[in-house]
């Protein structure tokens, strides 16, 4: 397959800890795939994996020409895999999906059909029928959409899956955005286009790679990412702290001076210390997040970096090495 040959379509995946998943999902999607075009590829974006999915698939990649392997040069997390594999691809449309078998690979064919009832459609993206985990999970989960749609003026469907067929220029302008900090996410739904919803059964095999810790980092991520609002709260809470000193000064002094009454009491004062004092440290915490995300972006590192690409091109097999040239094998 020629490097730079026109595409009917991508599909695009990330590789961590994948190893056991991969050779089913390659047969899977290709066999999907080749009932709608043979004029496609596979791309795997391996995000600095431990086990040996690189090895994997790259076997794939020299036996065959419609897979790509993009290599990172460490983990950079899960969106920049992402996007990478996005920016690599070719395709005119590009179907997005975790290589998991969660989501069925299969699902690239209705996600086809679906895309193509109407003319105009840009996105076809998969949502959960049902969320996984018991009560608590899933109420989190809730609260997570809750809560960045309430502070956000972009917005999220709830139960929203990695799975998508997009348009070129969706993914185009997906590749326009500049930002470091990713939650892509929101960047998804602030693109815009004529987007539609297609419901799908998740099928859960196991422990998530995303920890209590991630998903927390993930939701402050987006949260300082697509809205300002935590930093105006802060400016309404000490405007009314502000009026409510005002107000207790006044009636400490009338007190006085209408009724003869001294202000005593050093366990409310103390209190009263104790709670606007961590109610600063709070605030100037949420600053330092947002600070903290400027500092980030003006550094303009990459958000991830490529160390080598794998193909077979014209029977050949090709190492692209970013930084050297290319090497055949």
């Amino acid at each position: 397959m020629a490097p730079n040959k026109k595409l009917d379509m991508s599909i695009v995946t990330t590789l961590y800890s994948s190893s056991p998943y991969i050779n089913e999902f390659y047969d899977r999607v290709s066999k999907s795939a080749k009932n709608i075009s043979d004029s496609y590829e596979v791309i795997f974006v391996n995000d600095g994996s431990p086990d040996d999915s690189l090895l994997t698939a790259k076997l794939l990649s020299e036996n065959d020409s419609k897979v790509k392997v993009v290599n990172l040069s460490r983990n950079f997390g899960h969106h920049n895999a992402m996007l990478a594999g996005l920016l690599e691809s070719k395709g005119d449309k590009v179907f997005l999906i975790d290589v998991d078998l969660e989501e069925e690979p299969e699902l690239l064919v209705d996600f086809w059909n679906e895309f193509h009832l109407e003319d105009k459609t840009d996105v076809v993206y998969g949502v959960a029928k049902s969320r996984e985990g018991g009560i608590i999970r899933k109420s989190l989960g809730s609260a997570f959409y809750d809560l960045f749609n309430s502070l956000s003026q972009t917005k999220i469907p709830e139960n929203i899956l990695t799975i998508r067929l997009m348009s070129r220029r969706y993914v185009d302008a997906i590749a326009s955005y500049q930002e470091n900090s990713l939650f892509l996410g929101g960047l998804f739904a602030d693109a815009g286009f004529n987007q539609k919803p297609k419901f799908v059964y998740k099928n859960f095999k196991g422990a998530t790679t995303y920890t209590l810790r991630k998903r927390i980092g993930l939701l402050v991520n987006a949260i300082t990412s697509f809205s300002s609002k935590p930093l105006e709260f802060f400016v309404y809470i000490g405007a009314f702290i502000f009026a409510m000193s005002i107000f207790a000064v006044l009636v400490v002094v009338f007190r006085k001076f209408v009724f003869g009454i001294d202000a005593a009491g050093w366990a409310s004062v103390i209190v009263a210390l104790s709670f606007f004092g961590g109610l600063q440290i709070l605030s100037i915490g949420v600053i330092g997040t947002y600070l903290g995300k400027v500092f980030n972006e003006v550094k303009r590192r990459p958000r991830f970096i490529v160390s080598d690409i794998y193909q077979k091109v014209d029977e050949r097999f090709i190492v692209s090495d970013i930084f050297q040239k290319e090497e055949d094998k």
